[in-house]
């Protein structure tokens, strides 16, 4: 579980159910069905209105995703440097045949790996399995970011249908007004929830869902970007050294990969 993220949805809710707490004793002038239905129904329906009712269903499904911890870390990051590395011992011991009996387990585990290391044991050029990783990682950037574009317009949209119950909230109110005109402050105070209840859709739910969504497929698109320059130079038969140094200069220098110090604790396993 991503306990930064639950952290931030409980707090913004909590910390908004507080200060009413604090402001107000009359916590039910906040609840209001009809204002509920009024947001979110009309946001659905101007959604599925918008987008195909599947990548509507798949940009919903995703919101529940951001709960759960990223699954690429730094750390991550600095493995994979390593086991590039580690491959190009092989290649160099026992060439693509080595490869591509080392590379068997990983090749079932992630399909993108599996597409760079058969294009290198096909025999492609680096430059040619640069370009066509490449075109492979920004693909997938796109696919997987259409739920990104749906939950910004859910988030624009909300704010609207708030706006429109509370037109629809003033427009009963006044029509009350020469009946019991007592009544206007309760009335339009109802009238204001519903675009409270869009504008705090648009903040706590849609917008940061999609921004969390967004920032975790740039990572794997670093991730994907960085492999593929791993293998290009794999397809190159680029020394294990230099493959280090051309890897590492993607990444943050407080986690660079060294031969140096894995041959330093395999020495020191070793006593």
């Amino acid at each position: 579980m991503s306990l930064a993220t639950i952290l931030g949805v409980l707090s913004g809710f909590g910390l908004f159910i507080l200060s009413v707490v604090l402001a107000t004793n009359n916590y039910a002038t906040f609840l209001d069905l009809p204002s509920f239905i009024m947001v979110l129904g009309g946001t659905f329906a101007a959604t599925f209105v918008s987008y195909e009712p599947r990548y509507v269903f798949s940009a919903l499904k995703v919101i529940g995703s951001i709960l759960f911890r990223s699954e690429i870390s730094r750390g991550i990051l600095t493995h994979e440097v390593g086991r590039i590395i580690r491959w190009g011992y092989v290649i160099q011991k026992n060439g693509m045949p080595g490869l591509e009996s080392d590379a068997g387990k990983v090749r079932r585990q992630d399909s993108f790996l599996a597409f760079g290391i058969d294009l290198v044991i096909s025999g492609y050029s680096g430059q040619e399995v640069r370009e066509i990783l490449a075109n492979t990682v920004e693909s997938n950037f796109q696919r997987q970011t259409v739920p990104v574009a749906i939950l910004r317009n859910m988030g624009a949209t909300a704010p609207a249908f708030g706006m429109i119950g509370t037109l629809v909230g003033l427009i009963i109110m006044l029509d009350h007004m020469g009946q019991d005109p007592s009544s206007m402050g309760p009335g339009l105070a109802v009238a204001l929830v519903t675009t409270l209840y869009g504008v705090l859709a648009q903040r706590l739910i849609f917008l940061p869902a999609a921004s969390k969504i967004r920032q975790r497929e740039e990572i794997i698109r670093f991730r994907n970007y960085l492999v593929a320059e791993g293998l290009a130079l794999l397809a190159e038969r680029k020394s294990p050294r230099y493959i280090q140094d051309r890897m590492n200069s993607y990444l943050d220098p407080a986690i660079h990969f060294s031969i140096d110090r894995m041959r330093g604790r395999e020495a020191r396993n070793e006593e």
